[in-house]
């Protein structure tokens, strides 16, 4: 993806004091961790501007440039306009306003089509229009693969199907499903997409314009940035929507979506992500020219080639070892699945062995993750769920062989 160059990951990983070689960090699925230039945005933020923003005084017009600069960043990093995008604390919550907001876009008998893949933040919201006269039907996975199959939902569409809500790639078996094609098909059938990019969107670049989505969310603080979340919608969307917030914030689809407005110093200091890509662009492309979307393609192209240098030899491993189940592609195909390695050991409690690998140092968690309807359809709730370990680029190889040799002592 990147050509000749190659992540210089050393480089990359001294933007983060929290990372050590006495432990991993295997749990960026979960949350990344942040690099220093975004703690000084947060910092600069709350120290400086800590106001009402958008008024005439200083402090203020400035506290509202720096929520403005970090909202740019936000929606360039998905190709969004920034008028495209809401900003809210969460993606669960993200997902509840939208919800409520589209119901009254659909008829009693209108059908919703949710899998059992996703993470229960793109599928809670929308199962609970069964309860207001909606169909909700379940687009459901290969048990044995983990994988959505799109000719299962082929069968599954309608003249009454209205939305389809999908995940870009599976948290817990890291398979990456092809939206665009997803797209095409639900768009044939006259029904809107939503996708979760919330596990995608840290390994790999997004074009939401390209891929041709209604919807698409994605976690601000797991691809490297503060503890928020947004939501991109299509401008015709957006115009459609019903209020969310107070009566009188009106005309503002911005506002209108994200109840009681965005949090002031996360949104400004989610600059501090785009000051360190621009860090990292410096140092492995130098001076040569791109806009931001050459930038971030480029970059998370160094992102994909290194993690799948580094899942190769995981892969491998968990696919060939006696006593444990991978889950997802058998490989770390970069076209097939993103760095995010879920897998039980035969026979074990997974709680019992992810507590085992902590004490060596292998920074990881067992559970169902949120995606609690994939865990039981995977068959592994007796177990406690699965095992995850979860790579992003400031991994190192060191992680991966110390992980393998935790797994070779344990099970």
């Amino acid at each position: 993806m990147s050509g000749n160059v190659i992540l210089d990951v050393d480089f990359a990983r001294s933007f983060f004091p929290a990372l050590n070689t006495s432990w991993s960090f295997l749990e960026n699925a979960g949350g990344t961790l942040v690099p220093t230039t975004v703690v000084d945005r947060v910092s600069a933020y709350m120290t400086q501007t800590q106001v009402q923003p958008g008024t005439d005084f200083d402090a203020s017009r400035i506290a509202a440039e720096r929520m403005d600069e970090g909202r740019d960043f936000m929606a360039a990093v998905i190709n969004a306009n920034p008028d495209e995008i809401v900003i809210g604390p969460s993606t669960t919550n993200n997902v509840y306003v939208l919800a409520n907001a589209l119901r009254p876009w659909f008829a009693d008998g209108d059908e919703v089509i949710v899998t059992d893949v996703d993470h229960e933040a793109n599928n809670g919201a929308w199962r609970r229009y069964a309860d207001t006269g909606l169909v909700v039907r379940e687009w459901q996975m290969d048990p044995e693969t983990g994988e959505l199959r799109i000719t299962d939902l082929q069968a599954l569409l309608t003249d009454r199907t209205r939305l389809v809500c999908f995940t870009a790639c599976s948290n817990i078996t890291g398979s990456i499903n092809d939206i665009s094609a997803i797209a095409r098909l639900v768009h044939d059938a006259g029904a809107l997409v939503c996708v979760d990019g919330v596990a995608f969107t840290p390994h790999r670049p997004v074009d939401v314009k390209e891929l041709d989505v209604d919807f698409y969310l994605y976690s601000i603080y797991k691809v490297f940035g503060p503890h928020s979340a947004l939501l991109y919608a299509k401008p015709e969307h957006l115009a459609r929507m019903a209020n969310q917030n107070h009566y009188f914030v009106d005309g503002n689809p911005f506002l209108m979506l994200s109840p009681g407005g965005p949090n002031h110093e996360l949104t400004a200091g989610a600059v501090g992500v785009s000051d360190y890509f621009d860090a990292l662009y410096e140092h492995h492309f130098g001076d040569e020219p791109a806009d931001t979307r050459q930038k971030l393609t480029r970059l998370f192209g160094l992102f994909a080639d290194h993690e799948t240098r580094l899942g190769g030899p995981l892969a491998q491993y968990l696919s060939a070892k006696q006593g444990l189940r991978l889950f997802g592609p058998p490989s770390a195909d970069a076209e097939k699945r993103v760095a995010v390695f879920s897998f039980v050991a035969d026979g074990r409690d997974s709680a019992e062995v992810a507590g085992r690998l902590q004490k060596r140092g292998a920074g990881l968690r067992s559970g169902d993750f949120y995606a609690a309807r994939c865990i039981d359809g995977l068959g592994v709730r007796p177990q406690n769920g699965v095992i995850r370990a979860s790579f992003v680029h400031y991994n190192t190889l060191a992680d991966v062989e110390r992980l393998i040799e935790c797994l070779d002592e344990e099970v």
